[in-house]
């Protein structure tokens, strides 16, 4: 019996910042005082003012980087944010571990309306219901795999068998303007539900680290600068 792991969570892990709403007031004021901006307090008045009125280059001189594992399928909504640096872990150069997503119960999954323009609902059952299936498709996949790995079939052709529900893991790195951006986008109520989850845990971090930046950030309507 092979050990194949079925999660339903989404791992976050802050690794490193750059800078700090100071540094993003300094930034702003160069333009006025050169390099006297270095001498500048905090003002918590000019982030807001830059915010509202979209001044969004001082933004960009925070930065902020964590350590993410999902599902591919949750990677592909990511890589459609080309204002973000990569590096995931490579299925040509390592053996993925037998770890699959599955939707937990309480995870919409009735849809209701056409493409782009449906809502989902939670009737208890669908969500279950789709687990048992991945569950059942996900075991023999990866069966597949190791049976194609131990034939010596190389791992770029071997991983072709594999669903994008298996877990990847990514170093993910924005900068605090490109994080709104996405923010605004994906912790929303038609984002992706998985990649909300994630989403969500990232803003955590990102309001602990640029407190002032993130409320004036969702006080503008979470409109990114």
């Amino acid at each position: 019996m092979m050990d194949v792991q079925f999660r339903s969570d989404f791992d976050v892990t802050l690794i490193d910042t750059m800078g700090s709403d100071h540094r993003i007031v300094q930034a702003a004021k160069v333009s006025t005082l050169g390099a006297e901006s270095l001498e500048v307090g905090e003002s918590e008045g000019l982030i807001s003012y830059l915010m509202r009125n979209r001044h969004g280059s001082p933004f960009e001189h925070g930065m902020m980087q964590w350590m993410i594992s999902a599902p591919i399928f949750v990677w592909r909504e990511f890589h459609r944010h080309r204002i973000a640096s990569y590096n995931e872990e490579s299925s040509r150069y390592k053996q993925l571990a037998p770890v699959f997503y599955n939707p937990p119960p309480h995870r919409p999954a009735k849809q209701v309306g056409k493409p782009g323009h449906y809502t989902l609902t939670n009737d208890g059952q669908r969500a279950s219901l789709a687990a048992g299936d991945m569950q059942r498709i996900q075991f023999e996949a990866y069966r597949a795999y190791r049976r194609l790995l131990s034939e010596d079939v190389a791992r770029e052709v071997a991983r072709q068998v594999l669903p994008v529900s298996i877990y990847s893991t990514c170093y993910v790195t924005m900068n605090v303007r490109a994080l709104m951006n996405f923010l605004s986008l994906r912790n929303a109520p038609s984002a992706l539900w998985e990649i909300r989850q994630v989403a969500v845990q990232i803003e955590e971090t990102f309001s602990a680290a640029f407190p002032q930046t993130h409320a004036a950030f969702v006080a503008a309507g979470r409109v990114a600068p």
